[in-house]
């Protein structure tokens, strides 16, 4: 039931955060305010990016998503961070620079945001890193001397990043790209929950409660 893209209603169709929307009871709509926009575009990306056949395995994520948001810029970092780590070992060559500036300068502006030591790597960043050490050596000597303030990565580096990890695992060489752009979801949504201080498991929808979703009003099942 799931699609690539933009629908203008359910008739049309349905992409995961057009569904969101319509369960949170909101104007249908991909951008929907339930939903953090960076973590709502991680998962449009996902959506459309994620084979046909693999794609109704991203449903019933769908409810886990709503209520999720907050204007804290740790947000939006964490989210590209995350993102970065997962897609830099498995990503194209021609990816993989900009993935690997992306951690460090993630790492940076969580420096600045939790008054860290500048440099701090988290242990994620470094394994991260270690996969591809002479693109990690030339992103480290890129970034540094460089500044970023956390509004403009907010605003402009983290869309930027999610876009190209995402498009990096579906391009990657790897026989289960799809499964990895899931887990990447479901990791991030699992972070989200736990920042907005959601210790109970998010709820699934049963198959048949989904048709009962998106079934246009008077048609037969």
């Amino acid at each position: 039931m799931l699609g690539r893209g933009k629908h203008r209603n359910p008739k049309k169709g349905a992409c995961f955060m057009e569904l969101a929307s319509f369960l949170a009871g909101e104007r249908w709509s991909d951008h929907p305010q339930c939903t953090h926009p960076l973590l709502a575009m991680l998962a449009r990306a996902v959506n459309d990016l994620t084979s046909d056949a693999a794609r109704p395995r991203l449903a019933p994520l769908i409810p886990s998503v709503i209520g999720l948001n907050s204007d804290d810029p740790r947000w939006d970092v964490h989210i590209a961070l995350r993102a970065a780590r997962t897609a830099l070992p498995v990503a194209p060559a021609d990816r993989q620079q900009t993935l690997a500036v992306a951690i460090y300068g993630g790492e940076r502006m969580l420096d600045v945001l939790d008054g860290r030591p500048d440099g701090t790597l988290a242990p994620e960043s470094v394994d991260a890193l270690a996969t591809t050490p002479q693109t990690a050596e030339w992103a480290r000597r890129f970034c540094a001397g460089t500044h970023v303030r956390p509004k403009r990565f907010v605003r402009d580096a983290a869309p930027s990043v999610v876009s190209t990890a995402v498009q990096g695992i579906s391009e990657a060489y790897v026989p289960d790209s799809d499964a990895r752009l899931r887990d990447l979801l479901v990791e991030t949504i699992a972070d989200a929950r736990r920042w907005a201080g959601h210790d109970a498991p998010a709820g699934d929808l049963r198959e048949e409660q989904w048709v009962d979703v998106v079934r246009p009003a008077g048609a037969r099942a």
